[in-house]
């Protein structure tokens, strides 16, 4: 019987027979979904698209305090009523459950909320055809395994979670595993693609051998330097890799070859810059309760490449240039730079308050030669940046605390 889920943290293997049989036995539905197991978060996305009814997806850490403010309640439970059983009744298989998923489908919405990292998150809801803009189904993608390396409560993790869906695709849980566990996932389980922040392959780094089965890598929500490339290039040699730029309010929009991201010419009505920011039309946008107009301000300063075609490559998050002493230092710029030496595996640049110079450039760094220390690491700085981008506080860490959606955690 073929694979549809795998957890290891709870020793969960779920074949697509097992799947049909939870649906069919499944007796009410909530239209809030706060849970921690993966399997049931991705069931119960299942069962409102069946039912046409609208899904909204909670973290599993949001407070009582969030819950009140977002929702209204802490209490999801009081929203549980009975489905009506006649819409499971003929699905027998895998390729009758298929079927019903086949769009368009009509009257259902998913909503999920931004990561926070700048205060509350905020509401955003997606229609099918926005949720699965770009999913592609085809005969050629049948076989694929997905190593699912996202929360499945946010849009990276539903995106990826509905390409393997409607290519009715086995999903592999890696998020939260250790490099030892998503290596043997992937061997034992043969997977194909794997999604996943720049920030999660760099936890991967380094491997002792070489991965074949991995035919597409696919990164987003953050700059992938050129030294992690070429690391994972040799741990995954069959895999194309793409990056891809996304967020919670729009979804998929575009994909790079490298770190240059190109816009096809139908989409390009749908874009501007402003003062180096990238700007996309509302039409693109899901329902959100954020009020930004005709254009949406992404907050993503750009660099253009090329006019005709239009290209670009990313800089930085607006809100993440930190400012000192009048000078603007890109905390993307001082990371590539450290993380450039060998001996780093990952660091985090961040600001810390200063009365002088307004701030400092700090940084925590997680090294896998235990005989780097700071002045080796400020004396190659000096040759790689301008003073004043050099960190005056420098920390080595086990490991870099992660935000909700698998980033760096700036804040």
């Amino acid at each position: 019987m073929s694979l549809f889920f795998r957890d290891t943290t709870n020793s969960t293997t779920v074949t697509w027979d097992d799947l049909i049989h939870d649906i069919a036995s499944t007796q009410t539905y909530n239209r809030f979904c706060f849970k921690t197991d993966f399997y049931q978060i991705l069931k119960h996305i299942i069962v409102s698209l069946l039912c046409r009814e609208e899904i909204i997806l909670l973290d599993n850490d949001f407070t009582e305090d969030e819950l009140i403010s977002l929702v209204g309640s802490a209490d999801i439970g009081c929203h549980e009523r009975p489905i009506d059983k006649k819409i499971f009744s003929d699905i027998k298989s895998k390729v009758d459950l298929l079927q019903k998923l086949q769009p368009p489908i009509e009257n259902w919405s998913i909503t999920m909320f931004t990561s926070g990292t700048t205060g509350l998150p905020k509401k955003v809801s997606h229609s099918f055809q926005s949720i699965t803009r770009f999913v592609r189904v085809s005969e050629r993608n049948i076989s694929h395994v997905w190593g699912f390396a996202y929360n499945p409560t946010h849009i990276a993790g539903t995106q990826v979670f509905f390409q393997a869906l409607l290519n009715g695709n086995a999903i592999v849980r890696l998020f939260g595993l250790s490099k030892d566990e998503i290596y043997k996932e992937i061997e034992d389980f043969g997977i194909t693609n794997i999604s996943a922040t720049p920030t999660f392959y760099r936890l991967m780094l380094p491997a002792d051998k070489a991965y074949p089965s991995v035919v597409r890598i696919t990164s987003g929500g953050e700059k992938f330097d050129e030294k992690a490339t070429g690391q994972i290039t040799k741990i995954f040699p069959n895999a194309k890799i793409t990056n891809v730029y996304a967020s919670t309010e729009a979804g998929s929009l575009f994909a790079s070859d490298g770190n240059v991201f190109s816009i096809k010419p139908e989409m390009l009505p749908m874009v501007k810059i402003e003062n180096d920011e990238l700007l996309v039309h509302n039409s693109l946008m899901g329902m959100s309760e954020i009020n930004h107009g005709e254009w949406y301000k992404t907050g993503d300063l750009i660099k253009i490449i090329s006019e005709d075609p239009l290209k670009f490559i990313f800089i930085s998050r607006k809100n993440e240039m930190i400012n000192v002493g009048g000078y603007k230092v890109n905390p993307h710029e001082v990371e590539e730079a450290i993380r450039s030496m060998q001996g780093i595996k990952d660091v985090r640049v961040f600001a810390k308050r200063n009365s002088v110079l307004g701030n400092i450039i700090c940084c925590d760094i997680v090294k896998i030669d235990e005989s780097m220390d700071e002045p080796t690491i400020r004396t190659y700085l000096q040759t790689r940046l301008q003073e004043f981008k050099i960190p005056r506080m420098l920390k080595f860490v086990d490991e870099l605390s992660m935000t909700r959606t698998g980033k760096i955690k700036r804040n």
